[in-house]
């Protein structure tokens, strides 16, 4: 059998992109937030309320589509997503005002919640222990694309016409990997492994996954290091354009460097995890991002640094969630092979319940404070890093390379698993 660490380059790139395609949604009209509320007539904490209510239908959404995926296979579940997502961007771009706005993102976001539940479901299927550890962190060299590559085109976009225009591109980014997931995805869940679907079982599974040790503190910590995107994502354009008077071409290219810091974090993870285990580098991580946001914090209070001392905290934030991400996910996710749809269906609403929470939080002081912003940062971050030292099982599992399901045998022995 092939090494371990070996992942098929075309799985990376589909399975990415749909782990990709919800947060897609989010970074490519970031750099348009205060253009839409101008537009719209609106204030800044109802522009942000449509991130609210993206966040919300992305977490619902899984929900609702990891324990389908269980019950009817992977690819069935997420195609409805895909023409959800499509259709609802493509109406956004007609949105006449802010409340029709937050209601067609809340319909975007749990379409695109198909692609998030359903990719970690896939490599679940796929992969275990330090193996899927890796493989979420060949992940984040393509969804780290996302930060990095979608305020670029938010940013062109707007340059060109106006802010409709993104939904109109997201709903053609929809439709072709939706065609694209359609010819060469493969359906990773065989159908003796499938749940008997009944709302019975869904209700036993998700209660005991909640009341599982393991799980619950990795994904609640796991939630709160990434809390601080969500934080990031709402409030950045209004402190860098607003505050420091930035235009939507530069901010996007601060968004951009602080993804570069996600990838890079991410990539050094994947390469030491075998080492080190996902339970300390979690941990490491989860330390740099406390260090992080706190000093961001103190800047801020403190007023020094100007815009560097706001930048920098950012970047290692950024960066220390490249390790967050992975490990915290794979720890939560390892016990449960036979429900990876629904660990990654309660995973994902914990994650985006937080996300809505805090991502009106940033703008109650108005589009010209960075104190929230700064505040909700380090609240997340504090919070994180003392989840996980105090409650963390002293019988963490060590993730073992050599525990791969037989479809990760197969595919690393170069067997086409295309329909």
């Amino acid at each position: 059998m092939s090494r371990p660490e070996h992942i098929p380059a075309r799985l990376i790139l589909i399975v990415g992109s749909l782990t990709a395609f919800g947060p897609l949604c989010i970074d490519m009209y970031i750099p348009a937030l205060p253009r839409i509320g101008v537009d719209l007539h609106s204030s800044a904490s109802a522009v942000q309320f449509s991130l609210t209510a993206t966040l919300i239908g992305l977490g619902l959404g899984q929900v609702a589509i990891g324990p389908l995926s269980d019950r009817f296979g992977r690819r069935r579940p997420l195609f409805l997503g895909l023409i959800a997502f499509v259709l609802a961007s493509a109406a956004c771009a007609s949105a006449p005002d802010v409340v029709v706005l937050i209601a067609l993102r809340f319909v975007q976001g749990l379409g695109g919640a198909a692609g998030l539940v359903i990719s970690q479901a896939i490599v679940r299927d796929l992969y275990s222990g330090v193996a899927a550890a890796r493989f979420y962190s060949a992940l984040m060299l393509v969804t780290g694309l996302g930060p990095i590559l979608a305020p670029q085109v938010g940013a062109l976009l707007l340059h060109l016409g106006s802010w409709r225009l993104l939904f109109l591109a997201l709903a053609l980014a929809g439709t072709i990997l939706l065609a694209v997931a359609y010819l060469r995805l493969p359906e990773t869940l065989a159908p003796d492994d499938r749940s008997s679907g009944r709302f019975v079982d869904t209700v036993r599974t998700m209660r005991q996954l909640a009341g599982d040790r393991h799980f619950l503190v990795n994904a609640i910590a796991g939630c709160l290091g990434l809390g601080t995107i969500f934080a990031y994502v709402a409030g950045s354009s209004f402190v860098f354009e607003n505050v420091y008077g930035l235009s939507p071409q530069l901010f996007s290219l601060l968004f951009a460097a602080n993804g570069l810091g996600l990838v890079a974090g991410s990539q050094i993870n994947a390469r030491i995890v075998h080492r080190y285990g996902s339970a300390k580098l979690v941990t490491v991580g989860l330390l740099m991002l406390a260090t992080a946001s706190l000093a961001l914090l103190v800047m801020t209070v403190a007023h020094v640094g100007g815009l560097a001392g706001v930048v920098g905290p950012m970047f290692v934030v950024m960066t220390s969630l490249g390790f967050v991400g992975p490990n915290s996910t794979a720890l939560a996710m390892h016990p449960f092979p036979e429900s990876a749809g629904s660990a990654a269906a309660l995973l994902g609403l914990m994650r985006f319940s937080l996300g809505a929470a805090v991502a009106p939080l940033v703008g109650v002081a108005g589009s010209h404070a960075v104190l929230p912003l700064a505040l909700v940062m380090a609240g997340c971050g504090t919070l994180s890093i003392g989840t996980q030292l105090l409650f963390r099982p002293r019988d963490e599992p060590r993730l073992d390379p050599s525990q791969e399901p037989p479809l990760l045998q197969a595919a690393e022995s170069g067997v086409d698993l295309a329909v």
